[in-house]
């Protein structure tokens, strides 16, 4: 056991509270505390005294009941609660003289707490890791270098194109690249199903939005005609009940429309916003934009490598309670996300565990690196970053205080902040090698998204 000596509100009662901590698995521990008898009771002597100048007891006016009394008629109640604050405020104290930082709430076990006696408890809970950095000095990192092309930019611009379509309907059969409506309705073994049915349903005919047999089937049909077909459902298609089998469409042609891309000229300008200069400043806005883009993605590049050297350079053991905060909050944000709110719809935790574990253990690297490193918040930083991100308002300044009044949103913004600075401190010290690349290279400018292709609504 270990004693200390130390002071309370009342100096006149000396305190010998005693303390011992017992290292369980990992980062768990259990830390007894016996709290004197005389600082027990001092502490109910006081509150009962505050209760009597007030109290109501029958056969005595207000306030004017003997100690006595009040102790008969409140003392249970008023030891139970000074027991309780005693737990709380003995276990800021024990910890504090212990050297430790819980990372998350204790278990109380009460040991003992009789009238006249020591007051026993026993704390578990979990401590934060000791972390000794390694790897911060001379970090290898490779940083992609490209130019934006003029190439590059007339590669943007038709992508530009692509996305303001005109679309003209025409009287020929289904091609590649053509828009189409129709309506269709599904059977499995004669019967229908659901989400086999849909009406005005449009799509770009070829771009792999449908399952492979429906597009076969309905290939240079017209507006206006009618097909059935049979669409065999992947074997790992998502409705299981549809998944291996083969499905009868009925599907009508509503509108089989050709699409036509814009010219480069002074209108096409004008719905991007540019109403002066036409094609030479929609080159160079468009420009500005791409370097501004390609800076931030060779940043986040950049960013990426740091954290994965960093967690290879330090191994780190996560205290559980900080893991399932994190797949609790990760859950929720997948709850929100998919606009539910009960939570008792809560997705499976086991998805979330490999990167919520990787989110705490980065977390408890970086806050190492502030406190060795001593940086501090730059506050002209966060009022940069306030005002890119209130730019993108109408109302700006009413969008600021909006900010600046949430506390939440505040705390997070100046999070991302020093996140920021913590990365530029660690590429100061790495050892940076560049790389030749291509802007279509770095930003995966062009390449297909298989994410975007979907077949036949589950």
């Amino acid at each position: 056991m270990q004693a200390a000596t130390g002071n309370i509100d009342h100096p006149e009662v000396a305190e010998e509270m005693m303390v011992s901590v017992q290292a369980l698995q990992g980062l768990e521990r259990r830390m007894e505390v016996s709290v004197p008898a005389s600082r027990v009771e001092q502490q109910v002597d006081k509150r009962l005294l505050n209760v009597s100048r007030t109290a109501r007891i029958k056969g005595f006016r207000p306030g004017k009941a003997p100690i006595h009394v009040i102790r008969k008629h409140y003392g249970v109640q008023v030891r139970e609660e000074v027991v309780s604050d005693l737990i709380r405020e003995t276990f800021a104290e024990a910890l504090e003289r212990e050297n430790l930082m819980p990372a998350g709430g204790p278990r109380i076990e009460p040991l003992a707490a009789k009238k006249g006696g020591d007051l026993k408890y026993a704390a578990t809970f979990e401590v934060y890791p000791q972390i000794a950095l390694a790897g911060i000095e001379g970090m290898e990192l490779a940083e992609p270098k490209a130019p934006v092309t003029e190439a590059d930019v007339d590669a943007m611009l038709e992508s530009l194109r692509q996305q303001r379509p005109d679309y003209v309907a025409v009287d020929r059969g289904l091609q590649d690249g053509d828009r189409v409506t129709l309506d269709f309705e599904g059977t499995l073994d004669g019967e229908p199903f659901e989400g086999g049915k849909a009406e005005g349903h449009q799509f770009a005919y070829g771009a792999g939005r449908m399952l492979k047999d429906f597009e076969d089937g309905i290939r240079g049909a017209k507006a206006g005609e009618s097909r059935t077909i049979d669409v065999t459902f992947p074997t790992d298609y998502p409705a299981k009940n549809l998944a291996g089998k083969t499905a009868q469409f009925v599907v009508t042609l509503k509108a089989v429309e050709e699409t036509r891309l814009p010219e480069i000229d002074e209108e096409f300008c004008k719905s991007f916003g540019v109403e002066e200069g036409g094609v030479a400043t929609l080159r160079a806005e468009v420009r500005e934009n791409m370097e501004r883009e390609l800076a931030q993605a060779v940043r986040n590049r950049l960013k990426a490598q740091v954290m994965d050297r960093l967690l290879e350079a330090n191994p780190v053991e996560v205290p559980n309670a900080l893991l399932e905060q994190e797949i609790r909050d990760m859950q929720l944000e997948a709850l929100r996300r998919m606009g539910a709110r009960d939570a008792r719809q809560l997705p499976p935790r086991e998805p979330f565990v490999a990167d919520a574990r990787r989110r705490v253990s980065l977390g408890l690297l970086l806050n190492e690196v502030i406190r060795s490193a001593d940086l501090k918040l730059d506050s002209a930083k966060v009022q940069e970053r306030l005002d890119e991100i209130v730019s993108s308002f109408a109302d700006a300044e009413a969008a600021r205080r909006q900010y600046l009044e949430n506390e939440g949103a505040l705390r997070q913004l100046q999070t991302m902040v020093m996140e920021e600075q913590v990365v530029d401190h660690l590429i100061s010290k790495a050892k940076i090698k560049e790389r030749k690349a291509t802007f279509k290279e770095i930003m995966n400018f062009g390449a297909s998204d298989a994410s975007d292709q979907m077949g036949l609504p589950a």
